[in-house]
């Protein structure tokens, strides 16, 4: 689900694709259709600058979306560009037990434009201490 008005959503260039009849999402949209360049990250993981992890798990997602956020900005690009994101987590438990205090990290960082997203449980990540790992894919208007 996306708030995004449809003023706002025109000036973006995206369009949230949500069919007729379906339940609406909470915290993601079932789709998204865009136009313009597109901007796209790598796996991004919870380090700062000098290679430093963040300390938990909802740290780490913190510190993974304002990494994110700022590999967006390098490319010109703003969070409500935002039209696609894969999480790979190491425990789901540990996500699903954190939905609200991650669910706020989310839009203090991001704010309240929800992309499509994916969320995969993976035995490890290439980074020993990393919990989480997020690919990012945005699209800025032409």
């Amino acid at each position: 689900m996306s708030t995004m008005t449809k003023p706002e959503a025109a000036a973006t260039g995206l369009r949230v694709l949500q069919p007729s009849g379906w339940p609406q999402p909470k915290g993601y949209a079932n789709g998204i259709t865009a136009e313009g360049r597109l901007v796209v990250t790598g796996g991004v993981v919870g380090w700062d600058v000098a290679g430093r992890f963040a300390d938990g798990f909802v740290a780490q997602v913190r510190q993974t979306l304002e990494n994110i956020v700022a590999i967006l900005a390098e490319g010109g690009a703003r969070p409500d560009h935002l039209v696609r994101l894969t999480w790979y987590v190491v425990d789901m438990d540990e996500y699903v037990a954190n939905l609200k205090a991650l669910g706020k990290a989310y839009r203090e960082v991001v704010g309240t434009h929800y992309p499509s997203m994916a969320l995969v449980q993976v035995v490890r990540l290439v980074e020993p201490s990393a919990r989480v790992e997020i690919e990012a894919t945005a699209v800025v208007p032409r």
